[in-house]
C-alpha cells in the first residue's frame, strides 16, 4: 500500500499544476475582490464610479439583447424542432439536417453579410431609393441592439433546436395516445402533452444560446453595442483600466455562472423526463402526415432559417467578393490560413493529450485530485474569452512587475504561449467531454481483465483504451480545431505580432468597411465550420 501511494504521487501532482494553469485566469479575476489584494483599496471606488457611469449601460444592453435573443431562439428552435418531429412533409428529411447549417456560421461574419447588404449604402437601400424615388434612410439602422438580437437569433436557434427535437422525439407516446383517446385533438395535444416535455430541453438550449452572447465581442464590437464583453476591451486596452476590466469580467463570469446552472439543472430534468418509456410504435409516436397549405407552411417555417441563418449571408459575403476580386490581397491569405491552422493545430493536439490524462485520471485512480481536476476544466468552455484574456494578463502583469528580468509579460504576449494557453483553458473541457464520452462506453470490466494479466497502467492506456477511443480523440481533435480556427476575443489580444489568424484579419478588415477583402477569411471560417455539422447531422441520422 505505501508503495502504491508514492506510485499515485506524480499523477496527482502533475494533475494539481496542470488544474493550477487551467484555473489561473479564473481565479486571478475573481481575485481583483480581495481586500487584501494590490488593488484592493481602489476596486470598491472603481466599481462605484462605474455603477455611476457605464455600468447601468452595460447591464441594460446585455439584458436587453439576452432577453431578445432568448425569445427568438425558443420560437425558430421550438417552432423548427415541432415541425420536422412532428410532421412529415415535402422535404422533411432534408431540413433535419439542413437546421444545422447556421452552426457553421461564425456570428461576426454573419454581422458582415448582413451590414454590407442592408446599411444606407448597401444595395438594398441604395436599389429602393433608385426604383421608387425614397429618400434617406428605408430601414432601420441595422448596426443596433436589435440587428444584433437579429444575427444572434438566426445563428444560435440550433441550440434550441437540437435539444428540443431530441425530447420530441423521445415523446411519452403513451400519453399522446392517451390524450388522443380522450378526445384531444392534435392541437391540444402539441401544446398540453408534446410540448410541455420539451420545457427543460428548451430551457437548457436557451442557456446555451446565452452563454454564446454573453461572450460574443465580434458582433457588439462591429454593432457598437456597449456589452459586458465590449466593456471589457474598452477598459483594458482604451482605458488602461485593469482592475475595472477585471470586475467587469467578473460580472460577466456571474452572468455565465447563472447560465451554467440553469443549463445543468434542465439538462437533468431533461434526461428525467426522456427516462419515461414509450412505445416507439404507437401511431402518435409517428409524424402527422401534412398536404396542401399546412405542409407548404411547414415548408416555410423551416425554410426561413436556413435561408437567413445560411444561405442569405453566404450569397451576401460572395457579392463583394465577385465584385472586389481583383483587389483581394490572395498573396496574404495563405500567411492568415497557415496562423490559423498552425495555432488550431498545436492547441487541439495539446487539448486532446490533456483531455486523455485527465479522463484516465479520473477513471484509474481513486484520489480526490482527478476529479477535482476533471470537473474543474470541464467548465472552461463556459468561460468567455474576455474573461481569460484579463485573468491571464493580470497574474503576468504581477509577476512582470515583480521580477522584470524573467520576461514573463514578453515570453507570454509575444510568443504563441500564451494564445495557446488561453485556446486551452477555454476549449480542453470540449475536448475532454469527448473523450469522456467515449471511456463511458468502455466497460471497467476490460481494465481488470488486463490488469489481472499482468499489465500496468501505461499498458491499459496505449493497448486497450487508445484502440477504443480513436473515433472519440479524432472527434475531440475536430472540434477544438474548428473553435480555435473561429475564436476571435481571446486571438485578438494575445495575437504575437506579425501573425494574424483567418478571424481577426476578418474583423479588422470588416472594421475598416473593406467587405470585399473580409469576404475571403468568413468563407474559409464557414467552410471550415461546415466539418462538425456535417459530422453532427450524419450522427443524428444515424440514431433516427
Amino acid at each position: 500500500m505505501p508503495f502504491q501511494r508514492l506510485a499515485r504521487v506524480p499523477l496527482v501532482l502533475f494533475l494539481l499544476v496542470l488544474l493550477l494553469l487551467l484555473t489561473l485566469p479564473l481565479v486571478a479575476v475573481l481575485g481583483v475582490w480581495w481586500p487584501g489584494g494590490a488593488s484592493g483599496a481602489e476596486s470598491w471606488h472603481i466599481v462605484q464610479e462605474m455603477a455611476r457611469t457605464v455600468l447601468p449601460d452595460y447591464v441594460g444592453t446585455t439584458v436587453q439583447l439576452a432577453l431578445l435573443v432568448g425569445l427568438g431562439v425558443v420560437v425558430l428552435g421550438l417552432g423548427t424542432a415541432a415541425a420536422v418531429t412532428l410532421f412529415d412533409f415535402p422535404g422533411r428529411r432534408v431540413f433535419e439536417w439542413a437546421l444545422l447549417l447556421p452552426l457553421a456560421m461564425p456570428a461576426y461574419v454573419v454581422a458582415y453579410a448582413y451590414t454590407d447588404f442592408l446599411q444606407f449604402s448597401g444595395p438594398l437601400q441604395t436599389g429602393l431609393r433608385a426604383s421608387f424615388g425614397l429618400q434617406g434612410r428605408v430601414f432601420p439602422e441595422v448596426r443596433s441592439v436589435w440587428g444584433a438580437a437579429w444575427v444572434f437569433t438566426f445563428v444560435l436557434y440550433p441550440y434550441v433546436y437540437l435539444l428540443a427535437r431530441t425530447a420530441l422525439a423521445e415523446r411519452a407516446a403513451h400519453l399522446m395516445e392517451a390524450a388522443r383517446l380522450m378526445g384531444a385533438s392534435l392541437a391540444r395535444r402539441m401544446l398540453w402533452v408534446a410540448l410541455p416535455l420539451a420545457r427543460p430541453a428548451v430551457a437548457a438550449g436557451v442557456a446555451l444560446a446565452l452563454m454564446e452572447v454573453l461572450a460574443d465581442f465580434g458582433v457588439s464590437s462591429y454593432f457598437g453595442i456597449q456589452t459586458f464583453t465590449a466593456g471589457i476591451y474598452k477598459a483594458w486596452l482604451a482605458m488602461d483600466n485593469r482592475v475595472a476590466a477585471a470586475q467587469l469580467a467578473s460580472l460577466l463570469l456571474a452572468l455565465v455562472a447563472l447560465l451554467l446552472w440553469l443549463e445543468r439543472r434542465a439538462q437533468a430534468r431533461m434526461r428525467f423526463a426522456a427516462g419515461r418509456g414509450a412505445r416507439a410504435n404507437a401511431s402518435d409516436a409517428q409524424p402527422v402526415r401534412l398536404r396542401g397549405r399546412h405542409a407548404a407552411g411547414a415548408w416555410l417555417v423551416c425554410a426561413l432559417p436556413i435561408l437567413m441563418g445560411f444561405a442569405l449571408p453566404v450569397l451576401f459575403m460572395l457579392r463583394p467578393l465577385w465584385g472586389e476580386q481583383n483587389e483581394l490581397p490572395w498573396h496574404r491569405f495563405a500567411e492568415w490560413a497557415l496562423n490559423s491552422v498552425r495555432l488550431a493545430g498545436v492547441t487541439s493536439a495539446l487539448a486532446v493529450a490533456i483531455a486523455l490524462v485527465l479522463a484516465f485520471g479520473a477513471r484509474r485512480s481513486p484520489h480526490w485530485a482527478p476529479r477535482v481536476a476533471t470537473q474543474l476544466a470541464g467548465l472552461g468552455y463556459a468561460i468567455p474569452g474576455a474573461v481569460v484574456v484579463v485573468g491571464l494578463l493580470l497574474p503576468v502583469g504581477w509577476v512582470q512587475a515583480w521580477q522584470p528580468e524573467w520576461k514573463v509579460g514578453y515570453v507570454v504576449t509575444a510568443t504563441a504561449l500564451g494564445l495557446v494557453w488561453a485556446y486551452l483553458v477555454r476549449f480542453c473541457a470540449v475536448a475532454l467531454q469527448s473523450l469522456q464520452s467515449g471511456y463511458a462506453r468502455i466497460p471497467r470490466s476490460m481494465d481488470d481483465a488486463a490488469r489481472m494479466l499482468g499489465t500496468g497502467d501505461a499498458g491499459i492506456l496505449a493497448r486497450v483504451h487508445w484502440p477504443l477511443l480513436r473515433r472519440s480523440t479524432a472527434a475531440a481533435a475536430l472540434l477544438v480545431f474548428v473553435d480555435v480556427m473561429k475564436e476571435l476575443p481571446a486571438t485578438l489580444v494575445l495575437r504575437p505580432f506579425n501573425s494574424d489568424t483567418l478571424a481577426v484579419v476578418a474583423y479588422q478588415l470588416a472594421r475598416d468597411e473593406r467587405l470585399g477583402e473580409a469576404a475571403v477569411p468568413s468563407l474559409a471560417l464557414v467552410l471550415v465550420g461546415l466539418i462538425p455539422v456535417v459530422m453532427l447531422s450524419r450522427t443524428l441520422r444515424s440514431k433516427v
